[in-house]
């Protein structure tokens, strides 16, 4: 026997249920949860009972202590947070065209331009143009890439060991990558050494989910090494005290590596390694530059 294809309209679910649905987990009773959301005990439990019809599950235990969610109420809840917070995403952007904006630009960026370049030239746009925001994220180059093609981002700024070809793409900065030392270390006065060499020693990184330390980690696994590091933080500045502190070595961009480091108790040896002399590239689709926003931070970018 052959089961008839569930239709794609049994599966809609009312924003309004998911809060609901959210504030039962939050406090634990369907009581709770009707008060914060203002509706009556009575009509928040027919609602939550037609949201399991809709579902095809159980997604509440029921008790006189409260309501649990179930295996299957737990991985709802998790979706429903996900698209609550997209729904309020888009009331903000879509209120800021409301008040006279003519949009948001959203642009990705790998570490060394979020950190270094990026802070000062966004400031003089974003002042220049009161009418446009800027949602900025750090990504790798290959993620950024990635969110390009997809359509999921509107500007990117990229290092050149990415295939960009389909993009409109315009040369920005340099964006050489050097080794920070301690100048108490088994480097001796190496004027320049590889990145396989660091690996044999402790480090100090940028968080896991950086930009920068996903594509450090990715140039480890290609050697076959796996990297040990001491301690990872949230900036350049903190990395570098870690190793004038002489608790290991680190791989930053030149420029924080100049602005940061103590002569006297660090030092700065470049790296022999090809993909550490690389350029920023600013890419769009062909779609994207056609948008006044994203064409005009573009040129920003590029006039600076």
């Amino acid at each position: 026997m052959v089961t008839a294809a569930r239709r794609t309209t049994d599966y809609r679910v009312d924003p309004f249920d998911l809060h609901l649905f959210s504030a039962v987990v939050e406090h634990g009773t369907i009581t709770s949860a009707a008060e914060a959301v203002n509706l009556s005990l009575a009509a928040a439990s027919a609602r939550l009972k037609a949201l399991e019809a809709a579902t095809g599950a159980r997604l509440l235990d029921r008790s006189k202590a409260g309501a649990v969610p179930t295996d299957a109420g737990r991985a709802f809840a998790r979706h429903a947070s996900r698209v609550l917070a997209e729904l309020e995403s888009l009331h903000v952007e879509m209120a800021s065209f409301g008040n006279g904006l003519r949009g948001t630009v959203r642009l990705l960026c790998n570490t060394a331009a979020m950190s270094e370049a990026l802070p000062r030239v966004l400031g003089h746009f974003l002042v220049s143009n009161p009418e446009l925001d800027v949602d900025v994220q750090e990504l790798s180059s290959d993620a950024a890439l990635d969110a390009l093609r997809r359509g999921t981002a509107d500007l990117g700024i990229l290092a050149d060991y990415v295939d960009t070809s389909g993009l409109v793409v315009q040369p920005w900065k340099d964006d050489r990558l050097v080794a920070l030392l301690p100048r108490r270390g088994p480097w001796g006065s190496q004027r320049s050494l590889a990145f396989g060499e660091l690996l044999q020693h402790p480090l100090v990184g940028l968080s896991r989910d950086s930009g920068l330390s996903r594509f450090l980690a990715s140039q480890a696994s290609r050697s076959g090494r796996v990297p040990r590091h001491r301690v990872r933080l949230g900036g350049f500045d903190a990395i570098a005290h870690m190793v004038a502190a002489g608790v290991g070595a680190a791989v930053v961009p030149e420029s924080a590596a100049s602005r940061f480091s103590d002569p006297k108790k660090t030092r700065i040896v470049a790296l022999s390694d090809t993909w550490a002399r690389r350029k920023l590239l600013i890419c769009m689709t062909p779609q994207g530059a056609e948008l006044t926003g994203v064409s005009a931070l573009a040129e920003a970018l590029a006039s600076s």
